[in-house]
């Protein structure tokens, strides 16, 4: 039997109540993107709400109404005004879509966006979703490997790196890390994406990808052979692409994904190819996880001028992913 998704309520005074509403909206007619909101049902809007008391309900509800696993203990909340008296049923909601997900109750998670620093005054101690999901996963006795990917203007994009200065990259990308990501987006996009014969770019870190040593060595003493190790076990990934190229090659349909080796250089060709539209994933967890890919937007949410589109599309690929996973574990 099919499942839905479960969608948390993110930081219920930023977008998550108006875009969880206009996705309903845009999806109540795709059985296969269905899925409910845990949360606060007042604060909804742009749609209207059952209540219910399972994810087993929520199937039959979605065509007429957005489901809802109400949560108590959410503030009354005005839209842009972030009240850190939230965090608990945040951090909660994020706890039942996770278990939901790992019990068989859900078919993955959607995750609205949060404030970390709002949560980090209620004694929460990840650096953001994804590494909470990971350990909520590793808790119940799960493994874990997660890999940030973005998808958007028709680019796959995994990071190498994330938040870190540029100064520590070259010796971060050292101790097996290339080697371990590539791993896991590889069994992504065969699993998630549903592509039998992927194929993964590195990206270079220097200009030109070091214009042989010349501009730098990290892609002659650290991505090339990691590169060189994983062709010898079957994969199908390039040596260093110098970065202001690759990108252009992948759009053309010469690789599947791209692993980019720094933060900004993963997401500025998305980010500018589909602003409005990518999506996040967190690749090499036992669940589905998919989040938009911005922030709590308070602004836009006291203005009454949240966009949706985000979302939307991270629900799509949840499903996608969900379905993809169905037919290769049936």
């Amino acid at each position: 039997m099919p499942l839905p998704l479960a969608l948390t309520m993110g930081d219920p005074a930023g977008c998550g109540p108006s875009i969880s509403g206009a996705a309903w909206q845009a999806l109540r007619a795709e059985t296969a993107a269905a899925f409910y909101l845990i949360g606060a049902p007042e604060l909804v809007r742009g749609a209207p709400v059952q209540v219910i008391a399972s994810p087993a309900e929520a199937l039959d509800v979605f065509p007429s109404a957005l489901p809802v696993l109400a949560l108590p203990g959410v503030p009354a909340i005005a839209p842009g005004a972030p009240d850190a008296a939230a965090a608990p049923a945040i951090i909660r909601a994020i706890e039942l879509a996770v278990a939901d997900a790992l019990a068989g109750r859900a078919s993955g998670v959607v995750t609205n966006p949060i404030n970390k620093a709002l949560l980090y005054a209620s004694g929460f101690k990840f650096p953001g979703h994804t590494e909470f999901v990971a350990h909520l996963c590793e808790a119940a006795g799960r493994a874990a490997s997660p890999v940030m990917m973005l998808t958007g203007g028709g680019l796959r994009v995994a990071l190498a790196t994330i938040h870190m200065p540029y100064a520590a990259v070259p010796a971060a990308l050292g101790d097996g890390r290339l080697e371990r990501i590539a791993r896991v987006v590889h069994r992504a996009l065969v699993e998630d994406f549903g592509i039998a014969l992927a194929r993964i770019a590195f990206s270079g870190l220097n200009p030109h990808a070091g214009e042989e040593g010349t501009i730098g060595r990290e892609e002659i003493d650290l991505i090339n052979p990691a590169a060189d190790r994983l062709q010898a076990e079957g994969l199908t990934v390039s040596h260093a692409r110098p970065g202001d190229t690759v990108f252009a090659e992948a759009l053309s349909g010469a690789w599947d994904a791209v692993i980019a080796m720094t933060h900004d250089q993963g997401l500025i060709p998305v980010k500018t190819l589909d602003f409005w539209g990518g999506v996040n994933s967190t690749l090499g967890l036992p669940i589905v996880r998919t989040s938009p890919d911005h922030g709590t937007a308070y602004e836009a949410a006291a203005a009454g001028t949240c966009r949706a589109d985000s979302l939307i599309a991270a629900i799509r690929l949840a499903a996608g992913f969900a379905a993809n996973r169905m037919k290769i574990h049936a």
